[in-house]
């Protein structure tokens, strides 16, 4: 069937003629060499450095796209590609490659008295559905780690990334056919029709395994809610960084300003930022001053209104917000504990930092909240798994369930337990 942009076959039989070829993929990826694996991954980013001008030219269609249907400036940034992004993203299959392969890996083993001998063994967790939006750059990453944990995968991307994504899948397909393995590991969903997701939602008649949301709350909410298959949650990633009485200004100022502004469109963005009344003469407008100075909107309480003019008004409704672009609110607060109160009542438990010389305070902090990603005196845009040295990642799990925080190739694994025995049977 045709990769035609507008699919007018019947959705349903479309998306489970997806699945079954995704489970027959992955019966076959679950028994690759590693070797293999990885010569798909190499192959594939030579494959999307080659092509780099079909892939700008599919994101150009994209961005015209996005910009007619008034995409804000933080959604158009998520979504446009460079010769420089198509580059990060080959580096990271080539990274990917390099990882060590988890399928196999014995994590623990035993004997028992009885002379069996137990083995919990590494294993991949099958079909994976990946629902995101806007970034492109996700079906390079999703498809990569996907394929490197022997997975195979079915990926549906925003249909403002139609373009865009299908050129980079191209790659990774090539990629996959060079190496000998099968084309259908990696599926592009092929139909820009909303109810593809509601199919994936319902696990394709029994032949997926796992959905993987990256977008909006509203496509969040909506997947937890309406699931059949286990999900990796990822809800908004409202960040804050705890600016402690006992912190270095320049180093507050700096972290803030970077943990704000060097993307602003990612989910490890700040968008709160705490501080401790007891430094608000020192370090506050130096803050300030820095974020305003990058072009940020600087939403703060009536104590940081009253130290610099220039801050606009805080409402109860900023404290929870993702905003996703050069807007941040700023609160005062009384010290470690009513900041990580605030932090409990309004976060969203992704990535959270303090900024502090108090190694106890720091500790405390580090220890007491309960986020994926706690840190301290470093940016919030560390939140990353790349940056993590996990090559990429293919999302943020801000759950409980199986993976928390950066998820990577070992997070798609699951396990099974090999037992060796010598004729034994149970009395």
């Amino acid at each position: 069937m045709s990769m035609a942009e507008d699919q007018t076959a019947d959705v349903a039989g479309l998306m489970n003629d997806v699945g079954r070829k995704a489970r027959a993929g992955a019966a076959l990826l679950a028994l690759a060499p590693s070797k293999a694996k990885d010569a798909a991954l190499l192959a594939a980013a030579m494959t999307m450095r080659a092509n780099v001008d079909d892939i700008l030219d599919a994101n150009a269609r994209d961005m015209a796209f996005g910009k007619e249907k008034g995409l804000t400036g933080a959604m158009l940034d998520r979504l446009l590609l460079t010769e420089e992004r198509i580059e990060s993203m080959a580096k990271g299959l080539e990274a990917v490659a390099a990882l060590k392969d988890p399928v196999g890996d014995v994590m623990a083993a035993w004997d028992r008295p009885n002379g069996l001998k137990i083995s919990r063994v590494r294993v991949p967790l099958g079909v994976i559905g990946v629902i995101y939006e806007s970034r492109p750059n996700v079906t390079a990453d999703a498809g990569a780690l996907c394929l490197k944990a022997g997975n195979a995968a079915i990926l549906r991307g925003g249909s403002e990334s139609f373009h865009s994504s299908h050129a980079i899948h191209d790659a990774l397909v090539e990629g996959l056919s060079a190496a000998g393995l099968p084309e259908a590991a990696i599926q592009l969903v092929p139909t820009r029709d909303r109810a593809a997701v509601g199919e994936m939602l319902r696990g394709l008649g029994g032949n997926l395994d796992v959905i993987v949301p990256r977008g909006g709350r509203s496509l969040i909410e909506r997947v937890q809610e309406e699931a059949r298959v286990p999900v990796f949650a990822h809800l908004d990633g409202v960040c804050h960084v705890y600016v402690h009485e006992a912190s270095d200004r320049d180093m507050a100022r700096d972290i803030v300003v970077n943990a704000k502004m060097r993307r602003t469109g990612i989910c490890g963005a700040a968008e709160t930022v705490l501080i401790d009344r007891a430094c608000l003469g020192t370090h506050l407008r130096p803050l300030i001053e820095g974020l305003l100075e990058k072009g940020c909107e600087v939403r703060g309480d009536d104590l940081v209104r009253a130290e610099v003019s220039a801050v606009k008004q805080a409402s109860e409704e900023d404290w929870y917000t993702e905003y996703l672009d050069a807007i941040v609110a700023v609160k005062v607060v009384d010290g470690v504990q009513e900041a990580m109160d605030h932090i409990a009542k309004y976060g969203s438990h992704h990535t959270d930092a303090i900024i502090t010389s108090d190694a106890k305070t720091a500790e405390r902090f580090l220890n007491e909240v309960d986020s994926a990603i706690v840190l301290h005196n470093a940016s919030t845009q560390f939140a990353d798994g790349g940056e993590f040295g996990m090559g990429a990642e293919i999302g943020i799990a801000t759950g409980r369930f199986h993976a928390r925080g950066p998820v990577g190739v070992e997070q798609l694994t699951s396990f099974k337990y090999t037992v060796r025995g010598e004729g034994q049977t149970r009395p």
